[in-house]
């Protein structure tokens, strides 16, 4: 008997709907449950032949737990390695190198406190003072000043100038922070990709109340429907993402992906939405189904993305 076992925290809508799901399916050899952990020794599986991982991000024993599980022939969803080593401004310099994805324009801005163990000289490559007249000229005001490795709208400040941003930045802490340019959108999108084949494309409207963000319809063509799809399985391909959202944001017909790194994205049934929740529950059953029905005991069952294949092989080009 394969198991599937899902890792989670305080969620409480999908953890039990997707382990129910897959084991409604009643495939043969497979079922689902939540993961138990009583031990992690060095080399020792857990016993899980997928793992669907909710929670890693906030718990490093978890994460630590992950990588000794996956290396042991778990496939574990999210690849926990190219999770550890992700972020959000890494993201936007892949998409403009090697995706052709429109992104915002995005600086990347040293932390306002220096990290604990360091000094002034531990800083001697970076210029005092930077050189902030080029990058307020190159991103342009309003401006976003968000983590460069965050989520959850954590510490984000919309800035209209330099006041604005160094009272944001100072605010920060330790925190390496982006300065990125403002989209003024006439539609957003919230795109949900699991298995880098299965997208979900919900309309959005972050600039509601929490709970209506998802009450509401842009009208626009299939076209750019079509568009945003085929971005979200060129996105999740490139980074190797298993369960992933996308966002855009469009901006005279043309959609800016603003944030395409939440590999533990909300599913939540209040706050997504029935429809949506339902969608996210089936596939995602389905697909770590798929998964478990592949793996092979003992043997790598990650998946990766194409930058690593093509970094590993030798063949990528960031000027395409």
């Amino acid at each position: 008997m394969k198991k599937i076992g899902i890792l989670y925290g305080r969620e409480r809508s999908f953890p039990p709907a997707v382990i129910q799901r897959i084991n409604d399916m009643n495939v043969d050899g497979i079922t689902a449950e939540p993961v138990m952990i009583d031990k992690c020794g060095q080399g020792l599986n857990p016993g899980y032949a997928v793992i669907i991982d909710r929670i890693s991000q906030d718990v490093p024993f978890y994460r630590a737990m992950l990588k000794n599980a996956a290396a042991t022939g778990t496939a574990v969803i999210n690849n926990p390695f190219w999770w550890s080593a992700d972020e959000k401004f890494f993201n936007n310099v892949l998409s403009v190198g090697g995706l052709d994805v429109p992104v915002p324009k995005t600086v990347l801005l040293p932390s306002f406190e220096k990290p604990d163990d360091t000094s002034d000289e531990s800083f001697t490559n970076l210029a005092h003072p930077l050189d902030w007249e080029s990058m307020f000229n190159y991103i342009g005001w309003p401006a976003w000043t968000k983590p460069h490795d965050g989520g959850g709208w954590k510490s984000v400040y919309k800035c209209n100038g330099p006041e604005d941003l160094w009272k944001a930045h100072a605010e920060t802490g330790q925190l390496v922070m982006m300065l990125q340019e403002n989209i003024t959108f006439t539609s957003y999108f919230r795109c949900y990709c699991i298995g880098r084949k299965y997208v979900k494309i919900m309309h959005y409207e972050p600039r509601n109340e929490f709970l209506d963000r998802y009450n509401c319809h842009h009208e626009v063509s299939d076209e750019l429907m079509q568009q945003m799809h085929d971005y979200v399985i060129k996105i999740n391909e490139w980074l190797g993402y298993d369960f992933n959202t996308v966002e855009f944001a469009v901006r005279d017909g043309i959609p800016y992906a603003i944030d395409f790194c939440n590999p533990a994205p909300d599913a939540d049934k209040f706050s997504v939405g029935e429809e949506n929740f339902n969608w996210v529950i089936e596939h995602a059953a389905k697909y770590a189904i798929e998964r478990a029905q592949a793996q092979e005991p003992g043997k790598s069952n990650l998946t990766w993305g194409k930058f690593i294949q093509q970094s590993v092989a030798g063949t990528y080009d960031s000027r395409r």
